[in-house]
């Protein structure tokens, strides 16, 4: 049985990782060669309370890429409990390009990581593909985007995210070629049904 004094604790212990999460994706965009001292302080964190979290530079480097994935994967189940269809899709397309932009921060980091630890598979690519999948079966259910669109359709009409620079205008180039797109989208579409299971949601 868990006793009542273990929750806090337990609780306090994930706020750290996730401190510790928050803090390592901004230092390690900036350099990826940041010590790992460095993140420990800017998070409030001991050095044993950040080993305990994060053994070794590999480790933490891989865990902040697959939380960001998480976070990006989970958020589309979230969004569809308060959004209508068409509208969670293009805001969960607008955390997708501030995944696009932290992920190229990151990536010399995520680069040394994965020759470090033997070329291991960075996560993520399914759990994407399955957020879309929803996303866009949400929307075909209501008839907000045209019939057929497949989450590979999706992510070759997307991948101009990925060409975006790091630069103080990325994310009005972002939102400018995603309005783009979901424009495409909706092209052709059949119009709202009557509404089922997603339908029954407010609009946001």
């Amino acid at each position: 049985m868990v006793s009542r004094s273990d929750v806090p604790r337990r609780s306090d212990a994930q706020r750290n990782r996730e401190r510790i999460l928050e803090v390592a994706l901004v230092e390690l965009s900036r350099s990826a060669d940041v010590p790992l001292s460095v993140i420990a302080k800017k998070a409030g964190v001991g050095q044993g309370t950040f080993y305990r979290n994060f053994p070794s530079r590999e480790a933490l480097v891989l865990e902040v890429y697959g939380h960001g994935v998480r976070q990006l994967s989970n958020s589309a189940a979230e969004l569809l409990k308060t959004r209508e269809p068409d509208r969670a899709l293009r805001e969960w397309m607008d955390g997708l390009a501030r995944f696009a932009m932290a992920k190229a921060g990151l990536a010399d980091a995520l680069r040394q990581a994965t020759r470090a630890s033997g070329g291991a598979e960075k996560p993520g690519y399914s759990l994407v593909a399955d957020a879309i999948e929803l996303l866009l079966d949400a929307n075909h259910e209501v008839g907000t985007i045209r019939p057929g669109v497949t989450a590979d359709d999706f992510l070759l009409a997307i991948a101009g995210i990925w060409q975006i620079g790091l630069s103080e205008h990325w994310h009005a180039q972002a939102a400018r070629l995603l309005d783009l797109i979901m424009d495409g989208l909706r092209a052709g579409a059949p119009g709202r049904r009557q509404p089922g299971p997603y339908g029954r949601r407010g609009g946001g």
